[in-house]
């Protein structure tokens, strides 16, 4: 019966971790998605920045290399 106690200790242990986890993990998600969607955002944002500095630029090709202005 000791043996039995024991395997019904460890069982209830592992279900109240498992409870623990599927209570918070939702808002992990959750979480995590609306960073991701705030990043999203952001990089929209930076593209469209970039595609207009890209229009100013001249068309010729005779651009100042990286890091000379």
């Amino acid at each position: 019966m000791d043996i039995f106690g024991g395997f019904m200790m460890i069982i209830w242990l592992a279900g109240f971790f498992l409870a623990v986890i599927w209570f918070i993990l939702p808002f992990v998600i959750f979480s995590i998605k609306a960073r991701s969607d705030e990043t999203l955002a952001r990089i929209g944002d930076i593209e469209a920045r970039l595609t207009a500095i890209e229009n100013k630029l001249p068309e010729s090709g005779n651009l100042p290399p990286m890091g000379e202005t």
